[in-house]
């Protein structure tokens, strides 16, 4: 494996920097870059930017609208994109949704909703977790029941990642309680805006509502929002989890928090004195960094997989793992460098037009913020124990 970048690479890598260098509106990088709040309109903006340049996604085949792109140019992309504050691309729609309705669903469903997440007019939220559900997905209580040509859908999901911005909602949902509870769950997309509907907002441990509880109350869904088969949800599940999950290597992520973690650290040494002069916070700060390009290379070699295969499989579950462990372990290192300053949370601080006096850097200021959020990356997608089973029963062979 060749871990160099080639000359078409280069290039490409090249191409990427110009278009953001130009195209990337001023007051979202700003927003990505300082940590502050994101809306709805700043998401879809830069989606309809990329849409317009002909990358409204990175990740689909040219034939559904998509780049065409290999996963090394997609990494590139990714990679690029956090360097210069662009927002994330919804994943819910474009990593999710889409590679669903491209194997399971029908020639009509993907000619009316693939291009709505191109373009963006539509964005969505997934519908798995419920208070009783979260890794036994299959014991989940949702019930959908036909009525004529449409169903008729009961029931709570909760965890549900920016469901107040969504248009649609692609839920998981129980139709028949015959046999093991994975063969009755079926795939449905349900309008948000259809009645009976109700998002509550969740506020998590940094103050932001990131996440809320979604309820149906007799909520009717055509027939043809079924994707697959009745009953046959649990295969769309599956194949959606493995997409999840090869998303959440964070490499990304990493390379640019430790990039600012560094400039904490020299930003220190000018100041006379430094967490560097701790050998303890040395060595593990040499030891992350080892970890996270062992890791990187990892992802090199998981790509070169999925380049002969198509799709990822479940050597995704290791790269779930490593990713949001590791992510979390650089956030422990990242706050403890900046101290006492990390304590002073203000979730009013993240507000653009937040004129208050600033406690230290933007560091300071989004550092305990990102320390309590992250604390979810090893729970969701399927915690990392289920991932450490998955790894022993299709891998291992145990």
């Amino acid at each position: 494996m060749n871990i160099d970048y080639s000359a078409a690479e280069l290039a490409f890598q090249a191409e990427v920097r110009a278009f953001l260098k130009v195209q990337l509106p001023a007051d979202i990088s700003a927003k990505v870059l300082q940590g502050k709040r994101m809306g709805r309109d700043d998401y879809m903006r830069w989606q309809r930017i990329l849409f317009d340049h002909g990358w409204g996604s990175p990740y689909w085949p040219r034939e559904n609208g998509g780049t065409g792109w290999n996963h090394t140019e997609v990494f590139i992309f990714e990679q690029e994109c956090i360097n210069a504050g662009a927002p994330r691309l919804i994943d819910f729609g474009q990593k999710m949704l889409a590679p669903v309705l491209m194997k399971y669903g029908s020639q009509e469903q993907q000619a009316r909703f693939l291009p709505r997440i191109l373009n963006g007019d539509d964005f969505w939220c997934q519908g798995y977790s419920e208070p009783g559900s979260g890794s036994d997905l299959a014991s989940l209580k949702t019930r959908a029941e036909r009525a004529g040509d449409k169903y008729v859908v009961n029931g709570q999901k909760t965890w549900t990642t920016l469901g107040q911005f969504a248009d649609w909602i692609f839920c998981l949902v129980r139709t028949s309680s015959e046999g093991r509870p994975q063969q009755g769950i079926s795939f449905l997309l349900i309008d948000m805006k259809s009645p009976g509907v109700t998002v509550r907002p969740i506020i998590l441990l940094d103050g932001e509502h990131e996440v809320n509880e979604v309820f149906f109350d007799n909520v009717e869904v055509p027939l043809d929002n079924l994707v697959g088969q009745e009953n046959k949800g649990w295969t769309c599940a599956k194949y959606l989890l493995t997409h999840e999950r090869f998303g959440q290597h964070a490499v990304g992520n990493m390379k640019a928090l430790m990039q600012r973690l560094k400039v904490v650290l020299r930003e220190q040494m000018a100041d006379g004195s430094s967490l560097l002069d701790d050998a303890g916070f040395r060595d593990r700060l040499a030891q992350l960094e080892m970890e996270v390009m062992a890791h990187e290379m990892t992802l090199y070699r998981t790509l070169a997989a999925v380049a002969r295969t198509g799709s990822p499989g479940p050597e995704s579950s290791i790269l779930k793992i490593v990713g949001s462990e590791l992510l979390q372990d650089i956030l422990d290192l990242f706050v403890r460098a900046l101290g006492p300053d990390a304590l002073a949370h203000l979730p009013e601080a993240l507000d653009v037009n937040w004129q208050g006096e600033p406690i230290g850097s933007i560091d300071t200021i989004t550092a305990a913020g990102l320390y309590f959020n992250m604390r979810k990356l090893s729970i969701f997608g399927g915690s990392n124990e289920i991932q450490r089973n998955i790894i022993a029963q299709l891998i291992l062979g145990l």
